[in-house]
């Protein structure tokens, strides 16, 4: 019983903890995705280039073998051409979007210096309302101790 009983535990440990299977699985397809898949277009799109060529070199017939070279020369450099603007565009534009994260960081670092510059403004405003309110309350008071004593006064003499 026992030995059944760890044969089960085995096999269903084996089944839940080992992933190799679909782990190699899984790198086939990235493999055949990847590998195979890009090969095949791009030899597809060489041999699709080699067979224009072909075609243009027999549908032009040069009195001079030269003039032809030359021509052939120039479609060459053309097709090298095409992805070589193709880089710098790319280029030109991941320089510009290093560009706008560069200056999206320094608006970051100025909406912060800002928002700090704006508490202290708050902060100050605050301590210098305290202050006027405190002055005002101190001369409410002497006015009400001083208008309190001529009031006093006032019913002195009226009483004599």
């Amino acid at each position: 019983m026992d030995k059944i009983a760890q044969a089960d535990v085995g096999d269903i440990q084996s089944r839940l903890l080992d992933h190799r299977p679909v782990v190699n699985a899984e790198i086939r397809y990235f493999v055949k995705e990847f590998e195979e898949k890009r090969g095949h277009r791009e030899s597809r799109l060489l041999g699709n280039i080699n067979k224009m060529l072909l075609e243009t070199s027999e549908q032009m017939q040069l009195p001079n073998i030269e003039a032809m070279a030359q021509q052939l020369s120039e479609i060459q450099l053309c097709i090298c051409l095409i992805p070589n603007t193709q880089f710098k565009k790319n280029g030109k534009r991941i320089r510009y979007k290093h560009l706008d994260s560069q200056q999206s960081h320094q608006l970051q670092e100025t909406m912060c210096h800002l928002k700090d510059e704006w508490n202290e403004f708050l902060k100050e405003q605050q301590r210098l309302k305290m202050e006027v309110d405190d002055e005002h309350n101190e001369a409410v008071r002497q006015l009400t101790t001083k208008y309190c004593e001529m009031e006093k006064e006032l019913m002195k003499s009226y009483s004599l």
